[in-house]
């Protein structure tokens, strides 16, 4: 069940685009339906063919008016949205980016054996195409908005079996503070959001995952794990004028899992 949410649409007028949802237990999922609780206008992608017929219900759910493919590994698709963008609405407020891969055989290996082209893959998808999405963001933030990526707490401790995952959100956390330095001038807000563990098909991929879950449930000072409506409506939060002071910011949103030893 969604969390609660304020009746009041506190982002109203407000129109972003939603990238990385893949079906209903995604991440980008639970912000998407929070920033629509709060009334905001969406644009949403999905990766392919296959993947259309889950998130098309989806956008529907959310009266979404702009609905396109998009794999950042194909050139030309990140530019097509962002174009449909500007001709539909003119202006954009926020993104969400919320993708991240590594091959499978990169990702279940050792960050010393790492092939270069897994490593480059790696850091195209999960941190590159975040700093592009930037880039063609800017021209349509007029009035100001606001950048989220996803991350996660194997960016700064050694977490086992998330290898060469980690060395790519450690870069995408600092891109993190590079865009939010460069784009404040223009009222643009950059974060990197830390959800703790969750249950999603891009985690899937993580050896073991199962017991990191565990581990975080019990550990938690919450005792408790994370959902992607928690994930989502602090997400919303900070795309509100209330939060226009905060910047370049890793919001973690574990129930307290980082700060534990």
């Amino acid at each position: 069940m969604p969390i609660p949410i304020a009746k009041a649409r506190l982002l109203d007028g407000k129109r972003g685009l939603i990238v990385g949802i893949a079906n209903d237990r995604s991440i980008a999922w639970g912000c998407a339906r929070a920033f629509r609780a709060f009334g905001a206008e969406l644009a949403v992608t999905y990766l392919n063919d296959k993947a259309r017929a889950h998130v098309e219900p989806l956008a529907r759910e959310l009266e979404a008016p702009i609905f396109l493919p998009l794999d950042v590994a194909v050139p030309g698709q990140m530019e097509a949205v962002f174009e449909a963008i500007a001709r539909e609405w003119g202006t954009l407020d926020f993104v969400v980016h919320s993708i991240a891969f590594s091959p499978q055989g990169t990702l279940a290996g050792r960050v010393t054996d790492a092939p270069l082209d897994g490593f480059l893959k790696t850091m195209e998808i999960s941190c590159w195409s975040f700093i592009r999405m930037a880039h063609l963001a800017e021209p349509l933030m007029t009035e100001g908005g606001t950048l989220f990526t996803m991350t996660y707490y194997g960016s700064e401790r050694v977490v086992e079996n998330y290898n060469i995952m980690g060395v790519a959100k450690a870069a995408l956390e600092s891109a993190v503070r590079y865009l939010a330095a460069e784009l404040g001038p223009r009222g643009i807000r950059v974060h990197a959001i830390s959800p703790g563990p969750l249950a999603t098909r891009a985690s899937s991929g993580i050896p073991e995952f199962d017991a990191l879950l565990e581990k975080a449930k019990t550990k938690a000072p919450a005792r408790e794990l994370v959902s992607i409506d928690d994930v989502g409506a602090a997400t919303a939060f900070l795309a509100h004028d209330a939060a226009r002071r905060m910047t370049g910011q890793v919001l973690y949103i574990d129930g307290g899992y980082h700060i534990m030893d």
